[in-house]
């Protein structure tokens, strides 16, 4: 039989997931109420030019980003002023080194007047990307072009698609930090129904939620509606992707996750009993089997890391195919990410686990809740080397967290992660009240008086009325039956209520744990609206570059230089002089004159110019201009992906054993 100490309440479970629900319902507004923020591979620079006005039709269009992109055969479309179609074939990739640049031919012999083209992609870190801008052949005129109102990633789809972003980052955290509460702070909760509910609600949201991403990525990444939800051809596309790859691993390891807690709340869960129950009959009645329960065993151990390599693959299926994935040192980001995830779900889950603990199961020990106060502690720990490291990743500069959309929403993080912080103080300080009531018999060792004695305790109401026929009466009238079914469940709500009020310890415990939890699931729907903001880094670099999405280009200005010369060899003295115009990112025209000390044209055998952007690490971007005359070279549609102060390297080889490389720091855009 219970103890009295023991109260059930059961509004626990209930009220987080009406803070989970409401943290939905948050998320899908702010994601129904701004502009699809998923663009995250910029535009850094076109052929021609947005806005450019050309003297002679150009025979292709090309597009250059800052990562890596995937097409289709429609990605790029190129449309004369009444609308139909010039562009011909399929994309094809230009890309060279570091410089990712793709292109369509066009028809010839286009007509003057203004042409748009429209492009969409899927960035590298699974998000969809979409732009558009027009370009003029002799001059501007009217366009009869009229561009879908709805970006990919926006609609209803991108809501939908939104939500279910967050419905799988909190069933990711409940179910890993669930388990992970149970496994190694306290088993004895592997046998009580309100934790089993809780993880296995958090199998249930993530395997829904993956599910409903799978269906939905086709219509999220290609403008389309709900109705492509169940388009064979569109799933079977995805499939193809990387994400649609990492969403079927996450389907398959949520399939090995299902046998993890089916044996967690199995026989992992009789083996607790069976030593709880050794426990009380060696007179140790305090209930912590944490420390022993399969401690050394099979069975605890093959839980422990079955559960963790499971837990850091399906942490990987966001790692391998987000953010983490693309960028600066994705080697490096990619186990960080994972290892940010993991601390996430063992704090934020293991809060969960422990709230409805305190509210809806048999008092908690406290040296359970003393064990889980030491892996949170330790969790926040990773989470802020983990965050700092991802921070300076994704921002690249400190003006990143006032001008871009992801740095704001950085700060709003940070900042309710310093007020979970604050709470998890005062909870441990609850923790430590609860510790020292009980080792002096106060609240906490109240059950051990309250054990039944066969007598009614002043108050009480007997079974039967205090009549000795009752039973019998009852047993043959309903209406009496019921009448004292009622009379026991009122006096066990008022004997529950009067326990719960008298332990202060455990009320504001239980009190600040459902503070944190609140906050934490505001914590959850922040991290969902980063993962699909631009980040930081990408967004400046898209300003920085003259993105068609940016309010202004960036001016550009041809660069003109000339670097004396001395490869060491007869006749190897001399000047080099390099002109690029427009001299701005984008497609540029190189010319290279190479002159004797007398100004007279040198034919040097060999020239090779190199461009390296040393604040991004790119480059050296190599160019082998061709010869057009004796001393003269040129490259034409030389692409400069971003602005900045890009390092020209010259090299001249005047026989074949003497050559010279001079180099210059010059401002480009």
């Amino acid at each position: 039989m219970p103890r009295a100490t023991a109260p059930r309440f059961g509004t626990g479970g209930g009220a987080l997931v009406r803070l989970l629900l409401v943290a939905g319902a948050l998320l899908g507004a702010l994601l129904s109420g701004a502009a699809p923020a998923s663009a995250h591979a910029a535009l850094t620079g076109s052929s021609p030019r947005d806005g450019a006005v050309l003297t002679a039709a150009p025979k292709e269009v090309t597009l250059t980003f800052s990562e890596q992109v995937a097409v289709g055969n429609d990605s790029i479309r190129v449309l004369d002023p009444r609308s139909k179609r010039v562009d011909t074939g399929a994309p094809r990739d230009l890309s060279s080194g570091n410089v990712v640049t793709y292109g369509v031919g066009l028809q010839s012999g286009l007509a003057k007047g203004t042409y748009t083209v429209a492009w969409q992609a899927v960035s590298a870190d699974s998000h969809p990307v979409a732009g558009a801008f027009t370009f003029s052949v002799g001059a501007p005129s009217r366009t009869a072009v009229q561009l879908p109102q709805q970006n990919p990633g926006g609609g209803p789809v991108g809501v939908l698609y939104g939500i279910a972003r967050y419905a799988a980052y909190a069933g990711f955290v409940v179910l890993v930090g669930g388990a992970a509460f149970v496994l190694g702070c306290w088993p004895r909760g592997a046998g009580a129904r309100p934790v089993q509910r809780l993880v296995v609600g958090g199998w249930v949201a993530l395997t829904g939620a993956t599910l409903a991403m799978l269906l939905l990525r086709s219509a999220y990444t290609g403008s389309g509606g709900l109705g492509d939800v169940f388009d064979l051809a569109g799933l079977q596309a995805v499939l193809a992707t990387k994400t649609g790859a990492a969403l079927v691993s996450r389907l398959l390891l949520l399939g090995a996750s299902a046998l993890f807690v089916t044996v967690l709340f199995g026989a992992f869960a009789k083996q607790a009993e069976a030593s709880a129950g050794d426990d009380v009959r060696d007179g140790d009645d305090d209930g912590d089997t944490g420390g022993r329960v399969g401690s050394g065993t099979d069975l605890t151990f093959g839980l422990g890391i079955g559960g963790t390599v499971v837990a850091a693959g399906i942490a990987a299926t966001w790692a391998l195919s987000e953010h983490a994935s693309t960028g600066l040192q994705p080697g490096i980001a990619m186990p960080v990410d994972v290892l940010h995830l993991l601390a996430v779900a063992a704090w934020l889950g293991g809060l969960a686990a422990l709230l409805v603990a305190l509210h809806g199961t048999p008092a908690v020990e406290r040296s359970a809740v003393l064990r889980f106060s030491r892996v949170a502690f330790w969790s926040v720990v990773v989470l802020a080397l983990t965050g700092l490291y991802q921070s300076w990743r994704q921002l690249g500069s400190w003006s990143a967290l006032t001008d871009t959309s992801y740095g704001r929403l950085l700060l709003l993080k940070v900042a309710l992660i310093a007020l979970l912080v604050g709470i998890a103080w005062v909870s441990r300080r609850w923790t430590a009240r609860v510790s020292d009531a009980a080792a002096g018999g106060g609240p906490d060792s109240a059950g051990k008086d309250a054990e039944p004695t066969g007598k009614e305790q002043p108050g009480e109401v007997p079974e039967t009325g205090g009549n000795p026929d009752a039973g019998e009466a009852a047993a043959v009238d309903p209406e009496r039956a019921a009448q004292l079914a009622r009379q026991k469940t009122a006096l066990a709500t008022a004997t529950r209520k009067r326990l719960k009020e008298a332990d202060a310890e455990r009320s504001g415990l239980r009190r600040s744990v459902l503070a944190e939890a609140g906050v934490a699931v505001v914590v959850l729907a922040v991290t969902t609206l980063l993962t699909s903001t631009e980040p930081g880094r990408t967004e400046e670099l898209a300003a920085n570059a003259g993105d068609p999405r940016a309010a202004a280009p960036a001016p550009s200005h041809p660069v003109d230089i000339t670097l004396p010369f001395d490869t060491g060899g007869k006749d190897g003295k001399g000047t080099a002089r390099l002109s690029i115009s427009p001299g701005g990112s984008g497609a540029n025209e190189l010319r290279l004159w190479v002159k004797r000390p007398n100004g007279r044209p040198l034919d040097a055998p060999e020239v090779k110019v190199s461009f390296t952007l040393t604040a991004e690490k790119i480059g050296p971007l190599p160019v082998t201009p061709d010869r057009i005359a004796v001393g003269q070279w040129s490259a034409r549609n030389l692409q400069i992906p971003l602005p900045g102060e890009w390092r020209v390297q010259i090299t001249v080889r005047t026989s074949d054993i003497d050559q010279a490389t001079v180099d210059k720091n010059v401002k480009i855009g």
